[in-house]
Order: C-alpha cells, then structure tokens, then sequence
C-alpha cells in the first residue's frame, strides 16, 4: 500500500460495487482491458508493471495499457512518461468507487474492478471474472494509414464514449531520484495520449482522426458507468 500526502487505499476501496452485465449482442471476442495506475517514483509500482510486462509479452487475451500519473512527481522524480490526463482517468474510476482514493499501483479490470496491482492473487481472481462476463456490445476496429487512422464501429445496443489511446511499445528509464533511485525501469505499453473521440450511441459509425501521440493505439468503448464494453487494439 502506498500513501501520497495522505491518500491510501482502504480495504474498502479494492473493489468496486458489482455492475451488471449488459446482455452481449456481438459475439465477436476482445480483449479483458487492463489499466495499471503507476508512477517511476512509487517504490511498489515496480512489481506491478512486472505483471504488465508479461501481460504484454504473453498474454493476447488481455489488453495492458500503464498509465503513469503525475501525482507522484512532486515527490523527487518526474516521470517522464506521466500525464494529468492519466491521473484524471484514475480520478473517474475513483469517484465511482466506495472509497474514492488516490493510490498506486492500482489495477482495474475492465472498468469494472479494483485491485491492489501488486497483488497477484487478487489480480488473477479479478480477471478471471472478467473473461467469464466479457461484454461487447459492438465490434470495434481501428485502421491507421498516411492520413491518419479511421475508428469503425459497429451497431449494437447501448452507450458509450469512445475512447483514443496512443501507446508505446517500451521504454527503459535509470531512475535518479526519489523511491526508486538508482533503478533501471523497463515498461511496456506506457500510455501516451487518452482522448474521447466521439459517443456510441447504437448506431454504426465511422470516425477519421489524426494518429494520436504513442506508437501504437487501443480504442475502448466506456459504458456510462465505467465498463469496458468493446476493445481493439490492432498491434497488442
């Protein structure tokens, strides 16, 4: 458990409330999203994006995607890979929760549950539920070319925002300060850029964009209450 200026994770905070399962109308399989909330400058978060890592090397069912925050920055390291567009999106998923706190490493599971990220039991129980209830409510697919890249998706039930993500491959960081001073870092599908594109709202569509910022990209539909309900991610 890691405390910054007084926010921790309570027990109390680890999972979210239970969310029903909309009923799938597309029976085509996607990844289990898997959003690590990190920091360079968090001595615990080392382990957790060990666990990304291998998700990213080895596991094609899932989709990890690291976000580095920037709260963490005032504490002697600037993370060079850190974003308020990621602490933001933690926000959100804190403000949905029984605790809303601030902390890292912290997972969630396709936008329905939290788990400590350097717990691994706790991490494998919160996936495994996830690929029992895998919801997609459309088909998602991502096209990039010269001009930039074309989001197609596809018609269904429900509502969504649908959400850009640019991310890198890896990167290897020397740590000179703070908690982790002194560490060579490697981390793999660091998160770059997030944005909201455009609402899903049942209809099928197609959106033209110039190719965020990262290497690679992720588009995720994000119901309302937070769940990820379509996912691709065409070079995972």
């Amino acid at each position: 458990m890691v405390r910054i200026d007084g926010l921790a994770a309570s027990a109390a905070g680890l999972m979210m409330a239970a969310l029903p399962s909309p009923r799938a109308i597309a029976a085509e399989q996607r990844p289990v999203v898997v959003e690590l909330f990190t920091s360079q400058g968090c001595s615990t978060c080392p382990q957790a994006e060990d666990v990304i890592n291998d998700f990213a090397r080895n596991r094609k069912d899932l989709l990890p995607l690291a976000f580095h925050v920037d709260y963490w920055n005032r504490q002697g390291w600037t993370d060079p890979f850190s974003s308020p567009e990621a602490t933001e999106r933690q926000r959100v998923y804190a403000s949905r929760a029984t605790d809303p706190t601030l902390f890292t490493p912290q997972m969630i599971i396709d936008g329905a549950s939290a788990v400590v990220g350097s717990d691994p039991q706790a991490i494998d129980q919160a996936i495994d539920a996830a690929s029992d209830d895998v919801v997609t409510a459309a088909s998602v697919s991502v096209k990039t070319g010269p001009g930039g890249l074309v989001v197609a998706v596809g018609p269904g039930t429900g509502r969504a925002d649908i959400v850009l993500i640019g991310y890198d491959r890896s990167h290897t960081t020397a740590v000179g300060r703070g908690e982790n001073t002194g560490r060579t870092l490697t981390e793999l599908n660091v998160v770059r850029s997030v944005q909201n594109i455009g609402e899903w709202t049942g209809a099928a569509q197609s959106i033209r964009r110039p190719a965020p910022a990262g290497q690679l990209v992720a588009v995720l539909l994000a119901a309302p209450d937070g769940r990820i309900i379509g996912a691709a991610a065409p070079h995972h």
